[in-house]
């Protein structure tokens, strides 16, 4: 069954809408949405809800590492509410050590006992904000062991990012080595000590298109090539993820794969993802020339760039479209699947909790709505997407977490991320929305925007339903079927909230939550107010 983009069921009264949906139960209903169980688009990979720790700013030193002798509760140095938290939202995978670390970072630097580990400029170094030791210098108490820690308490899966920007690939073949080879079998397995860690995800290299190494993707291509040949497998189903493009760079996408293929077609099969990234932002009026300071503010933003921003993010759906019809160009039975390693928001600097947290934020309902509109998206692909990775889990951008010292807070986007927990390795299933649209104004003219956007998936006899509603003063009205089922029972979540910009802090860490309750059920069919400006979750029993 050919899957149809979200544009093409959320018109108003589209054509394609009115001859799949039955007549209407509820006369009071202005939005209708019919879920289509007998039409499945496939299975939601668990990998969509991966995460990504950089060393960046408070992402690592005090974000994840507090160290084994702080009094802040921590499991073997790991920040124990950290862990709670991730274990809580079933995370499947986690990214690091970067993002642009990674291609300046040299794995053995973190695997000496600590006391005998070198310092070494971070990355960051020369950004003036930042003034933290640990932010400017790193330290390297943070290295592959201790990332290994953090995925075996959190059951996360390990996601190595290489780095192909100043090392070679002998040391990414050693990399590997000392992650997977047999105990005691070599001499980097008696380094590393213990059991392997069975790394099945490999980044080679990140954005070569600039931080990585400023590369053609030609130049990238070849060093991929070089880099993957004849690597140790040590027993593991290795999948490498390449270094793709920057949002809607398709040249990049159609370069690389013209030279990966140039010598022979089978060398698509080396790749298993291909690392698409895309940030959503409003530019900031007068600033727009400097890469940082140039974005929107995170609390202060007018009605127009609320919507200008969800606009930005909803991009997410073209990008994924296009650069997957680049790659059938190359690799028509689509064996390389999409691995959407960073995405999120990103707002100029002043909110962040502490002034070492560079590229730290707020995240506020505005984030939220961001964040299920994304996840959404993801799931009405489950053919093309196998992994995405929300940039960055504390302390950093899109972050789930804030945490400064022993302070520590959850943000809207972990809500979210607990509401679309149970989609996880479920049917997604096709899903017609139809809603009017919102009305409102862009640069002084008359715009609109859609009404209600979401996806759907089963387990059994279970189906989840999650939606985002844009518009900031009108609720919808909602009927609720289930093609081919009645429902028998449905519960409702909401994230909403009176102000724009409701975020939580140290000092309100409840200012944010969802809202439960029972929705009403009659003959078979929901009928259901959703909240204006909101996340939804709607539990069906059929």
């Amino acid at each position: 069954m050919a899957q149809i983009g979200r544009r093409e069921f959320l018109a108003a009264t589209g054509a394609a809408a009115a001859t799949l949906l039955a007549p209407r139960t509820s006369a009071a209903a202005d939005s209708r949405i019919e879920i289509l169980s007998g039409e499945v688009l496939g299975r939601i990979a668990p990998e969509i809800h991966g995460h990504f720790v950089e060393h960046l700013g408070g992402v690592v030193y005090d974000g994840v590492w507090v160290g084994e002798d702080s009094k802040i509760p921590n499991e073997g140095g790991i920040r124990r509410a950290l862990v709670e938290h991730l274990r809580a939202i079933k995370a499947p995978v986690i990214r690091w050590p970067g993002g642009c670390f990674a291609d300046s970072y040299n794995w053995r630097d973190g695997i000496a006992p600590r006391g005998e580990r070198p310092t070494r400029a971070n990355f960051w170094v020369d950004v003036p904000e930042i003034q933290g030791t640990a932010q400017k210098f790193e330290p390297n108490a943070f290295g592959s062991n201790e990332f290994m820690r953090l995925c075996r308490l959190t059951g996360a899966e390990p996601y190595f990012a290489a780095n192909l920007r100043s090392l070679e690939a002998q040391d990414f073949a050693e990399w590997v080595e000392y992650a997977n080879a047999p105990a005691g079998s070599t001499t980097l397995a008696k380094q590393r000590g213990g059991e392997p860690f069975d790394v099945r995800y490999w980044g080679v290299g990140n954005e070569s298109w600039g931080c990585g190494g400023n590369f053609t993707p030609g130049e990238y291509a070849t060093e991929y090539r070089r880099f993957t040949a004849w690597v140790p497998q040590m027993g593991v189903d290795l999948r490498f993820i390449a270094a793709g493009p920057s949002s809607g760079d398709y040249e990049w996408t159609r370069g690389f794969f013209e030279t990966l293929v140039a010598r022979s077609r089978g060398q698509i099969r080396s790749v298993w993802g291909w690392a698409l990234h895309h940030y959503t932002w409003n530019v900031s009026q007068g600033r727009t020339n400097d890469w940082i300071e140039g974005k929107g503010d995170a609390l202060k933003f007018t009605d127009e760039e609320w919507y200008e921003f969800l606009r930005e993010g909803d991009r997410m759906e073209t990008l994924i479209q296009r650069h997957w019809d680049v790659l059938a160009e190359f690799d028509p039975q689509h064996h390389v699947k999409f691995a959407i390693d960073e995405w999120g928001a990103w707002h100029r600097p002043g909110s962040q909790v502490a002034p070492t947290h560079l590229f730290g934020q707020q995240v506020t309902l505005r984030d939220a709505l961001l964040t299920g509109l994304t996840l959404d998206t993801f799931n009405r692909h489950p053919d093309k997407v196998a992994m995405a990775n929300v940039a960055q889990v504390v302390n950093c951008l899109h972050a789930l977490f804030l945490a400064d010292g022993d302070r520590f807070v959850t943000t809207p986007a972990y809500h979210v991320f607990a509401m679309h927990a149970d989609h996880q390795a479920a049917e997604s299933l096709r899903t017609v929305i139809s809603a009017p649209r919102v009305r409102h104004t862009r640069n002084g003219e008359p715009e609109s925007f859609w009404g209600l956007a979401g996806s759907a998936s089963r387990k059994e006899n279970r189906i989840v339903l999650t939606l985002v509603n844009p518009a900031i003063g009108e609720p919808r009205e909602t009927e609720i079927l289930v093609r081919g089922a009645a429902i028998k029972e449905a519960r409702w979540t909401h994230l909403t909230a009176e102000q724009l910009n409701a975020h939580n802090s140290f000092e309100s860490p409840g200012a944010l939550q969802p809202s439960r309750g029972q929705a009403r059920v009659t003959g078979g069919a929901v009928v259901h107010q959703i909240p204006a400006k909101s996340v939804v979750r709607i539990d069906l029993t059929v």
